[in-house]
């Protein structure tokens, strides 16, 4: 009786032990999420709703990263409206190519809450003068929303801040202290750009900023000086910032100018820089010119 006893009570209790482990939950590691990138373009000029996308689908097919592009709407000429701004709150990298934009103050909330959050920033060409509201507006401080963000002049005509001319182009090389940058992986040590040079100095990039790439004027309008292209920089919020004066759509062809934006993505974001180039994306967007 005595043997019977226990051997019940063994069986009761293996069989409580059974039924605890199969309602016990599997610990599992935690999944980590791919990050996300943001771009948000409205540029008139340059065709940055189209380029972009072209950018974030070759980082979402080969570099494992997530994507979301923003536009202005219903075209680029859509001053007043870019949906969808929401999604900066769950960005780890905003990447912007605007041009004065007049954005409402619930927009604006979203870029002011990301530039005050210290996560990475990187900027094209436009971004510059991303904002154009007029004098005396309540979001006239926007304007110099380019030197807040990425170490730019503060608008367009600002500090000097102009171009050579339409009828010019720029030949490009990298600037030889920052030839080891991980951003300059890959990127050809001189090249020609479609893009006309923007004239941001002597004031911009600021002094504690890092130039990559230096820009001379082809076939100027006017005395030209050379200008960097091309800068990494840590704004006034902390936050890690690669900013190019580049952004031509002809620019965009080039297999260096894609590296050179793959990389600061990269970069920006705390990833490696990619060892193995993916190859050659295909971007083939005409320049448009700014049509009302």
């Amino acid at each position: 009786m005595v043997a019977n006893h226990w051997f019940s009570v063994l069986f009761l209790m293996l069989g409580i032990a059974a039924v605890s482990a199969f309602d016990s939950p599997k610990k599992t590691a935690p999944s980590k999420k791919k990050p996300l990138v943001v771009f948000v373009a409205g540029d008139h000029e340059y065709g940055g709703e189209q380029t972009l996308p072209l950018i974030a689908a070759e980082l979402e097919k080969n570099y494992g990263v997530r994507t979301q592009v923003l536009k202005s709407f219903p075209d680029q000429n859509a001053e007043k409206n870019i949906p969808g701004l929401e999604a900066l709150r769950e960005a780890d990298l905003a990447v912007f190519f605007l041009r004065w934009r007049q954005l409402p103050p619930d927009q604006l909330q979203y870029l002011d809450e990301y530039l005050n959050s210290s996560k990475p920033v990187m900027g094209f060409r436009t971004s510059t003068h991303a904002f154009n509201f007029p004098k005396g507006h309540a979001s006239e401080a926007w304007n110099a929303f380019g030197e807040r963000a990425f170490g730019s002049p503060p608008g367009w005509g600002k500090a000097g801040h102009t171009h050579y001319g339409h009828k010019s182009t720029t030949d490009v090389t990298v600037i030889a202290e920052a030839a080891k940058h991980p951003i300059l992986t890959g990127v050809p040590s001189a090249f020609h750009a479609a893009s006309w040079l923007y004239r941001v100095r002597p004031d911009y990039p600021p002094q504690d900023a890092t130039p990559l790439l230096m820009g001379k004027s082809v076939n100027p309008d006017k005395a030209a000086i050379d200008n960097p292209v091309a800068w990494t920089w840590k704004n006034k919020a902390n936050a890690k910032v690669f900013f190019t004066t580049l952004g031509h759509p002809e620019d965009f062809q080039q297999e260096g100018v894609q590296r050179l934006t793959i990389n600061a993505i990269h970069w920006l974001l705390g990833k490696p820089v990619p060892k193995k180039w993916k190859g050659k994306i295909e971007i083939n967007v005409p320049y448009r010119g700014i049509v009302k």
